[in-house]
């Protein structure tokens, strides 16, 4: 077959985890960001977010609150727990 040998034989790396992991990391990052502009204490909103899974802890700006939400709580926390461990 003509352009075969063309290909590239290298294997590629498939890293949905770690490509999750940096989404969560820009999304909560974003997320603290835009309390912080908004006066709130970040920390304490997203504690208050994760416990009790209410958006409302969450402000809208920057699009802060449909963003989280958009991550799963529980993944999340697996995240956060793996690398305060690490």
């Amino acid at each position: 077959m003509e352009g075969v040998a063309d290909l590239d034989d290298n294997t590629r790396k498939f890293t949905v985890v770690d490509d999750l992991a940096k989404e969560m990391k820009i999304t909560l990052t974003t997320v603290y960001n835009a309390l912080q502009e908004k006066g709130y204490n970040p920390i304490n909103q997203i504690v208050g977010y994760l416990l009790s899974e209410d958006p409302t802890y969450i402000t809208n700006h920057l699009g802060a609150r449909s963003l989280i939400r958009k991550i799963d709580r529980d993944e999340l926390l697996q995240e956060l727990v793996k690398h305060y461990l690490d």
